[in-house]
């Protein structure tokens, strides 16, 4: 594609706005790359999706405290809080460990089998610090939230992540691990708890039961197995709740929000985020680039023309000096809008967001239900 197809791409994007998939999609996935403005982006949308008359909810699955302090809440947990200043508006930060444990209350077949889980070391270790296990976390309470139907629209606010779409890939991982290869072996005869020194079934797997012991401690392999064996028969059911909530976000119930800024790094992010959605059959509701600098009138937007009243005025008398600084921060301004529209251009190129929405750079922060609105007003094309 050429530069100026790219060119006519995002221009023909710029055209549409949010305003749809606010007010018709179940679950709306905000993505992104750290530091793009991705959870206000998420808040926004919930609280425009509430002023709608939809039962909202918005949930976070990155620890920072951004989002309650947006949403004017001193702190979020596991469970939802209601929003007191947006009726119908809920938001609730999520307890990967907190999380795992109620799945394990829900489908172990006793509350003995329940303890002997949950006490279990590798268990805790798992359910608190393994590498995909919060994205695994977060795809089960938006399985709740979905099966519940208090909602109308629930919208997640993904972590920020250099790989792209953890958020896809680590239910499967999850998922593989703990069905596979690994699983197997604790489960077959003759290794169980207790049992290890030369009860290991097979030549390679008790050279693995011998130099894990060395690195470990057999004790730690005890914990491993007893785990296993007591997880037993439950991890079908991890893998259809993730296979069920793929398929919803595949669906056109869903929408992902790719998230950005003008940067040229944020915007390779995004161009990989959306090829990659498109890739996986995922519904991209379009892209969201926060902190722009809108261009000037198309009848002042002659920044040379500028410059040179600018300097004509800068030698008069006063307030002629005063004129010329701001024309010549305009003309600032104007070129930066040029440079930031260059890399859109640039950073897309052969990608179609579909959607284009562009949110202007603020003299302060969002950090309150007011300039949550502001946003949402340029989502959905009414600011």
């Amino acid at each position: 594609m050429s530069p100026s197809r790219d060119a006519a791409m995002i221009e023909a994007a710029r055209a549409g706005d949010l305003d749809e998939v606010i007010a018709g999609s179940h679950v709306i996935v905000c993505t992104g790359s750290g530091g793009v403005g991705k959870t206000t982006t998420a808040a926004a949308i919930a609280v425009a999706a509430a002023r709608k008359g939809r039962r909202t909810i918005v949930l976070t699955i990155d620890p920072a405290r951004r989002l309650a302090q947006s949403l004017g809440l001193s702190s979020l947990d596991n469970w939802p809080r209601p929003v007191e200043a947006v009726d119908g508006l809920d938001a609730m930060m999520l307890d990967m460990k907190r999380t795992f444990d109620e799945v394990i209350e829900r489908h172990a077949d006793s509350a003995e089998h329940v303890r002997n889980i949950t006490r279990n070391r590798f268990y805790q270790q798992l359910s608190s610090s393994l590498a995909g296990t919060q994205e695994y976390m977060a795809m089960e309470k938006l399985y709740d939230l979905h099966r519940e139907g208090t909602y109308d629209c629930i919208v997640i606010d993904t972590p920020p992540t250099r790989n792209a779409l953890d958020f896809l890939d680590a239910p499967r991982r999850l998922t593989d691990f703990l069905e596979g290869r690994f699983l197997r072996m604790f489960l077959s005869p003759g290794v169980t708890a207790g049992r290890w020194a030369g009860k290991a079934v097979g030549f390679g797997t008790g050279m693995f039961m011998r130099a894990a012991s060395r690195i470990t401690g057999s004790g730690v392999l005890e914990d491993l197995g007893e785990f296993f064996q007591s997880f037993e028969g439950m991890y079908e059911g991890f893998k259809q709740r993730a296979n069920d909530v793929y398929h919803l976000l595949q669906s056109s119930e869903s929408g992902f929000v790719v998230v950005s800024t003008a940067e040229d790094h944020t915007l390779r992010e995004a161009r990989y985020f959306l090829q990659r959605l498109a890739r996986d059959g995922m519904p991209t509701a379009g892209l969201v680039v926060n902190r722009t600098t809108p261009p000037l009138p198309d009848e002042l937007a002659d920044s040379p023309h500028l410059r040179t009243a600018a300097a004509s005025l800068a030698d008069g008398e006063e307030p002629a000096p005063a004129a010329a600084a701001l024309l010549e921060l305009a003309a600032e301004d104007d070129a930066v809008a040029h440079r930031e529209h260059r890399a859109l251009v640039a950073g897309l190129h052969r990608t179609d967001p579909g959607v284009l929405v562009e949110i202007p750079q603020r003299a302060e922060d969002i950090h309150d239900i007011g300039g949550l609105d502001w946003v949402g007003a340029h989502l959905r094309g009414v600011a």
